[in-house]
Order: C-alpha cells, then structure tokens, then sequence
C-alpha cells in the first residue's frame, strides 16, 4: 500500500459492505454501521455515486459478504469452545467491535490490527461518524510485512498464553509466502481451541476461462491503485501445509460451497463469485 495514506483496498471493500446494505434483498451479511463509517447519506444525489451494481461488482459483494458472514459464525464456534480473544487481522473498516460495544460481549476481547495509516484513517472515519470504540476493542498498528504478529499483540495486552480466534479477510492474497506463514505459525503456536478464518486466492491458472478473465481484471485494478495480488494457492496443497504449520481440523469452503450455505434460492443471482475460497483452520 501506499505510505501515509489508507489502504485504497480497504476502502473498496467498506464500500461494497454498504453497498450490499442498500441493494441486495435479503443482505448475507447484517452491518447496520457500514454506511455510517463511510459518512455515506443516501439522500445526498452526490452520496449515491457509489451504489455501482455492475456484473463484477456485484459478484464482489457478494464473496465479500459472505466471507464476513462465514468468518463471524466461526467466531461463534470459537466462542463455545471457550475462546474469549478475538483478533481482526487487516481490519481496515470492520464493524464488528463497534456492533457489539453496548454490551461486554460475554467478556470477549478484541484485537483490531491494521497498518497504522490505515488505522489512523479508520479512527477518524469512527470520529466524524460519531461511532463509539468499546472497551473491550484494543488496535494494534503494524505492517504484517517488518513486525511479527505475536510481537505486536503482545504489546498490546493480547495474552499467548490463551486461546484466541483470527479473522483474516482480504489480506492473505497482497503478502508475501514468508509473511503469511509468519502469521500463520503465531496462531499455531497458541493453545488448543484457537483458530483462524481467510481468504485466498487459487492459482490462476486453475481458474475457467471465465474465472480467469474476470481475475486479470481485478488484478490490474488492484496493481494500478499500488496493492498487487502477491500469493495464491492450490487448495490441497495449502490444506498440507497447514497440517505441517501446526493445525490439526482444516475447514476449506471452495466458492460452490459458499453459494450452498449462504446464497440458495435467491431472486437476485448474488453469488460468492469463483476466484476464492475460504478456510478455517484450528490448533
């Protein structure tokens, strides 16, 4: 990402949150802060702009609603296994912390950790809007690329010591191989019942020819605003390697799976699109 400045990507991804908020009936995912964060009136002719609901934008969407869905009902499992720490990796402008700030939460805590720009970003966008940050919300400013994960939970108060669940949307695919498996070996280091949700892309050259069309697309926007996609993967062989990091049950939902759970009998055609698959993995 550029320096000083908010993920271009984070941004996208608050925008089609809302987006899915206003256009899709019935909404996959329920986030009644996302508009407001963005300081988005949809009374405002001005505001509406970016209400796009072309082809692509549309299956873009929808995968993202669906993973956010899919990721907060595995912290839920988490949850009933005892889990009481609950990290947000990349977190740009993720509301879950704030949709849950008028109660303790059952004594969860949350760890919101994003590059300090975009951090800095999201924090202002929480001021203007007048969204409360609760207690229980701690933000942890690193770059994933030059500071290790556990080294900057643990200066913020997350206990190792502890079970804790990872949520990790729309980040895995703009790092490199050796700062993924950075993250990913802290998380298999924790103690047993902890776990970790994300997205990634498969290898290209897996794809339809279809798929593939629409993914040299996205790549090209996403390398002209500075955040290239940088790793994908084969999912048996990500599913291996996960086994050889550490974890033991490894949840793979490929894109059919996702349209199963979360898009049947729609009228709208929403669907999770063909370029990612979402896996869980637990200690």
């Amino acid at each position: 990402m550029h320096v000083d400045c908010p993920s271009i990507t984070a941004r996208r991804v608050a925008v089609r949150r809302a987006t899915h908020q206003v256009l899709d009936d019935p909404k996959i995912f329920d986030d009644p802060l996302a508009l407001r964060i963005l300081g988005l009136d949809l009374g405002s002719s001005r505001d509406r702009n970016w209400l796009e609901d072309t082809p692509l934008a549309r299956v873009l969407r929808g995968s993202m609603a669906a993973r956010s869905r899919h990721a907060e009902n595995m912290l839920k499992e988490a949850r009933q296994r005892g889990v009481d720490q609950y990290v947000v990796l990349g977190a740009g402008l993720d509301t879950f912390a704030c949709r849950h700030a008028a109660v303790d939460n059952g004594g969860l805590r949350i760890f919101e950790v994003d590059h300090p720009d975009t951090q800095a970003w999201k924090r202002q966008s929480l001021r203007l809007a007048g969204i409360a940050v609760p207690n229980h919300c701690t933000f942890v400013p690193m770059d994933f690329e030059h500071q290790t994960l556990a080294e900057g939970l643990r200066q913020s108060g997350f206990d190792l010591s502890r079970p804790a669940f990872f949520s990790w949307l729309g980040v895995v695919m703009y790092l490199t191989a050796d700062a993924i498996d950075a993250t990913l070996l802290t998380v298999a280091a924790l103690p047993t019942g902890s776990g970790i949700v994300f997205d990634y892309m498969v290898v290209p050259e897996l794809l339809s020819p279809a798929a593939r069309a629409v993914f040299d697309r996205l790549a090209s926007q996403v390398a002209t605003a500075g955040e290239p996609f940088q790793t994908f993967f084969t999912p048996p062989l990500l599913a291996s390697h996960l086994r050889e990091l550490g974890f033991g049950r490894i949840d793979d939902m490929s894109p059919t799976a996702l349209d199963a759970r979360y898009f049947q009998n729609r009228a709208d055609n929403l669907r999770a699109g063909k370029l990612a698959h979402l896996i869980t993995a637990w200690v």
